[in-house]
């Protein structure tokens, strides 16, 4: 109040070019008191309120100007330092620019009304490059309505409108974000519920969020996570885990090559999927070349499996039924990546492990795969069996995305439509506890596997076998790939498991490897740091950024 009284004072006191000077420079102290004090200023009719208003307006342009060239100036190398060009690329910035090109007019607008936004969205505005004359309309579009509702309520209403400003200040931010949720609410979870289908996506949404194998990777690891800093700490090293498997590079942590393991287990003989690398260096003719040269030297039939050779998750494989789709695959893809056959039968993740103190190997966790089917009633498009299925509502999204081209067909009665190819969970892929399976014959055929791979000991194999017997015997087993310190025991993703029976799997799973990581340390294997980590994994997120969705 006191710094309001003295800025009028001092406005009514000045000659009109002065006065409109001190306001503008006020204007940098504090904008919405500013304004107040223009208003009340031009109440006194000692100056206009037009020279008033408007100079606490311009000197909230001029600020907001500011605001946007600071992060054009400084905003750029800032992101260049560590630690945000840590977590921050070109590419990312890329992004950003696009989204707020797309969408930064409507965020200047609504920031300008909504306190303490302005800072952050002007200073973003300016580091995303969003255009200077543009954003100089845009922030002088919103000063118009905004100085003179300020100053004008205070000119008309006197010192009453304080209080009000007070309130604002301290409650509009809150009162914004109420908004915005409630509208979201209703968005979200009312609407739906006036239509079936929208009433089985939210029974979808619900059992996601109330059933384990859906909760979202953060939800998973966040109790494991405090275990695993113990264990660094008991072992004295953050990144002991790279040394897990001597012969992967980081161990199979990220950015391993596919095509390098699987070359590494080529004394296995047959038991390798064959496979050729497709590297990224060749045209899209010289790839496709190499494709033809696969299917011809080595037999293979169609289908095969497209996949990038770094990757994790089943982010970007593709089942590809004939050479139009290869090429369409090559030509969106700028990494390397493999063609390999298509294994036939029934598909396991077997998690393998042996320290390297040990003669023999052991099998800690089988999972399952199950493709997940609706059968067809001959009235329901498929969309409709998908939501009406128990468990595929909780993935519909995913399913009709993948199934887009024959959502709405309807499947002849009694037909068996399969909804996914790839034996990821997260791409769809029912996982289910097979760790019964575990028998004497695939252990020891699996451990015969694994020493053909010097310097691997721990991880999952991806497995296509014709049977259960075949498994349990340790016969007909086709390795499709092999994952390092990544992996994870998958059959914890059984709807039969809860949380609490995952997190201690993990726990236990984490303790193992870096038991084995600590003996492989002590046999003189390197322990990668966690820079050279880091910018693995920047280089991998680069790379998945072209993969085929």
């Amino acid at each position: 109040m006191e710094w309001i009284d003295g800025l009028v004072e001092r406005v009514v006191a000045l000659p009109p070019v002065a006065a409109w000077v001190l306001i503008v420079l006020a204007t940098f102290v504090s904008e919405d008191l500013t304004c107040i004090a223009a208003g009340l200023a031009a109440a006194t009719e000692r100056i206009s309120p037009w020279h008033s208003i408007a100079a606490a307006g311009v000197g909230i342009w001029l600020g907001d100007l500011g605001l946007y060239l600071a992060g054009r100036w400084f905003g750029r190398a800032a992101l260049a330092r560590a630690p945000l060009k840590w977590v921050l690329d070109a590419e990312d910035l890329a992004r950003g620019e696009g989204w707020f090109r797309a969408r930064g007019a409507a965020v200047i607008l609504i920031s300008r009304f909504v306190p303490g936004t302005r800072l952050p969205v002007y200073v973003a505005s300016g580091t995303l490059g969003l255009g200077f004359v543009r954003f100089s309309l845009l922030t002088a579009l919103a000063v118009v309505v905004w100085a003179p509702l300020i100053g004008g309520g205070a000119m008309l209403l006197g010192r009453e409108v304080l209080p009000w400003i007070e309130q604002y200040q301290r409650w509009g931010l809150l009162a914004a974000v109420a908004l915005v949720l409630a509208w979201l609410t209703v968005i979200r979870l009312v609407v739906p519920t006036f239509t079936w289908a929208g009433r089985r996506r939210l029974v979808g949404r619900w059992k996601r969020l109330v059933q384990w194998e859906f909760w979202p990777a953060w939800a998973t690891y966040a109790p494991v996570v405090p275990y695993i800093g113990l264990l660094a700490l008991r072992h004295r090293s953050l990144t002991l885990f790279t040394a897990v498997n001597p012969g992967i590079p980081a161990g199979g942590f990220v950015g391993e090559s596919k095509d390098e393991i699987l070359r590494k287990l080529e004394g296995a003989g047959d038991r390798i999927v064959r496979s050729r690398r497709l590297p990224a260096t060749l045209d899209l003719e010289a790839r496709l070349q190499l494709v033809r040269e696969f299917l011809e030297i080595s037999g293979v039939e169609w289908p095969v499996v497209l996949k990038p050779d770094a990757g994790q998750r089943g982010s970007g494989v593709l089942y590809a039924r004939e050479l139009g789709e290869v090429r369409e695959y090559l030509a969106r893809i700028d990494v390397d990546c493999l063609v390999q056959e298509c294994a036939r039968g029934e598909e396991f993740g077997v998690f393998y492990c042996r320290k390297p103190s040990e003669e023999r190997g052991r099998i800690v966790s089988i999972t399952r795969k199950v493709f997940p089917v609706v059968v067809g009633d001959g009235v329901s498009t498929l969309e409709e069996l998908v939501l009406r299925d128990p468990r595929a509502v909780c993935m519909e999204r995913h399913y009709l995305r993948v199934n887009a081209a024959r959502a709405q067909a309807i499947p002849r009665e009694g037909e068996r439509v399969q909804l996914v190819e790839i034996g990821n969970h997260c791409k769809g892929t029912i996982f289910l506890d097979g760790n019964e399976l575990v028998t004497p014959e695939l252990e020891r055929e699996l451990d015969r596997v694994s020493k053909c791979f010097d310097g691997f000991f721990f991880g999952r194999y991806d497995l296509r076998v014709p049977s259960l017997e075949h498994l349990r015997r340790g016969e007909g087993l086709k390795v499709i790939e092999l994952n390092g310190a990544t992996s994870e025991p998958t059959h914890i993703y059984d709807a039969r498991h809860g949380p609490l029976y995952g997190w201690a799997t993990l726990c236990r799973q984490w303790r193992l490897l870096f038991e084995i990581a600590a003996e492989n340390r002590a046999r003189g294997a390197p322990v990668v740091g966690a820079a050279e980590l880091l910018r693995a994994w920047r280089e991998y997120r680069r790379g998945q950024r072209s993969h085929p969705s």
